[in-house]
C-alpha cells in the first residue's frame, strides 16, 4: 500500500473554494479505529453543500466529502470489524468535518460501521446510501403503525430526489400504491422504475390539501422530504391513525398547520434523522434493504460515475435536476 490516496479534495482559500482531484497521504486522515478501502461512495445533497463550502455542514477545510461509504475494512483495532470485512458507513459525521467517501480511504470510530447485511453488495449499498437507508425508517415507522397497502395510498413528496426515489420504489414492492408529488409529472421514470401508480405536481397538491385545516382524507400514510407548504398538505390529507415522517426542508423549514389532524385524526408525525440513528436500528432495516425491502429496478435507479465527474453532478444536486441516485466507484 503506497503513502498516499486519490481524493475528491476541497480547499478554501482568500479566493474561495478549490475543488481538485488529488493523492492525500494517509497521516491526514483521522486516527481511528478502522481504517476502511472504500469501493463505492454515493452524492446527498449534502455532499454538495459541503463542497460549495457550506459552513454548515464542514467547518474546516481542507476537507473530503462523502456523507456515505461502503468498502472493505484494512485495519481494526476492534474484535467486531476484522480485516476484509465488507461494511457500510452512513451519516454520523462522516463528509461533514471527517474525511469522507470521495476519497479512496477513510478512518472511522467502530461504532459508525454497520455490516454489510448477505443479499447485497457494496454497490447496491450504495445505490441506497444514507437516502436509501432514511427512506427504510421512514417506511419502518409506517409498517410498525400497523398501515398496511389495503388501508389505502402512500403519498411522497420529492419522488424523484433520492429519499422520494428510493421510498417510491420500496413501498412499491412492499405492494402499496403510491401517489408521488413532484414537479416532473410527466416523467416515465416515476411509474415505469419506481413504481409510482399517479402523480400530482407540487402546485397541484397544495391548492387541493393546504387550503382548509383539514382536507380529504385520501392517504393511509406520507413521506416527507421537502416541508413547508407540501408537508402541511400532508398532514391534512391523511387518514386516521395515519403516520407521516418528515425529514428534509428544502421546500422550507417552517411549518404552518393546526392542532385539528393530531387531534381529531389522530395523525402521527415522525421525524426522521438518519445520521444519528442508532446501530441496531440500522443494522434491521439494512437487512430489509438487502432482502423483502430490495427495490425490483434498483439498479436503474443507480447512475455509477467517476471521480472526474463529481463537480457535474454535486452541481445538479444543488439545481435539483438530479434524477435516482449518483453512486461514485472508486
Amino acid at each position: 500500500m503506497s503513502d498516499t490516496f486519490k481524493a475528491f479534495y476541497i480547499s478554501q482559500n482568500e479566493e474561495g473554494i478549490r475543488k481538485e482531484i488529488k493523492q492525500v497521504g494517509f497521516d491526514e486522515l483521522p486516527q481511528n479505529e478502522v481504517l476502511i478501502r472504500v469501493a463505492f461512495s454515493s452524492l446527498n445533497f449534502k455532499d454538495a453543500l459541503s463542497a460549495s463550502g457550506n459552513k454548515g455542514v464542514t467547518r474546516n477545510f481542507p476537507h473530503v466529502p462523502g456523507i456515505d461509504a461502503a468498502g472493505i475494512v484494512v485495519k481494526s483495532n476492534t474484535p467486531e470489524l476484522v480485516a476484509g470485512a465488507p461494511v457500510i458507513v452512513t451519516g454520523f459525521d462522516l463528509g461533514m468535518n471527517t474525511w469522507g467517501g470521495f476519497g479512496e480511504y477513510i478512518c472511522v470510530p467502530a461504532s459508525w460501521v454497520a455490516v454489510l447485511p448477505a443479499g447485497l453488495s457494496l454497490r447496491e449499498a450504495m445505490g441506497f446510501g444514507t437516502a436509501g437507508l432514511t427512506a427504510g425508517l421512514s417506511i419502518q415507522k409506517i409498517v410498525e403503525a400497523g398501515i398496511e397497502p389495503k388501508d389505502g395510498a402512500v403519498v411522497v413528496s420529492g419522488a424523484t430526489g433520492g429519499v422520494g426515489s428510493m421510498a417510491t420504489a420500496i413501498l412499491s414492492r412492499l405492494g402499496f400504491e403510491v401517489t408521488a408529488i413532484s414537479g416532473k409529472t410527466e416523467n416515465t421514470f416515476l411509474h415505469n422504475v419506481l413504481g409510482a401508480k399517479t402523480t400530482i405536481g407540487r402546485s397541484e397538491f397544495v391548492d387541493k390539501y393546504n387550503v382548509k385545516p383539514l382536507s380529504g382524507a385520501d392517504f393511509a400514510a406520507g413521506v416527507d422530504n421537502v416541508g413547508g407548504d407540501i408537508l402541511s398538505g400532508i398532514l391534512k390529507a391523511v387518514k386516521q391513525n395515519g403516520v407521516v415522517t418528515s425529514c428534509g426542508n428544502v421546500a422550507s423549514v417552517e411549518l404552518n398547520t393546526t392542532v385539528f389532524p393530531f387531534i381529531l385524526r389522530g395523525i402521527t408525525l415522525s421525524g426522521i434523522d438518519s445520521a444519528q440513528a442508532k446501530m441496531s436500528l440500522r443494522q434491521q432495516v439494512w437487512n430489509k434493504l438487502a432482502t423483502i425491502w430490495k427495490p425490483q429496478y434498483l439498479d436503474e435507479m443507480v447512475q455509477e460515475i467517476e471521480m472526474e465527474q463529481l463537480p457535474e453532478k454535486l452541481d445538479e444536486l444543488l439545481q435539483g435536476k438530479a434524477k435516482g441516485r449518483y453512486v461514485l466507484r472508486h
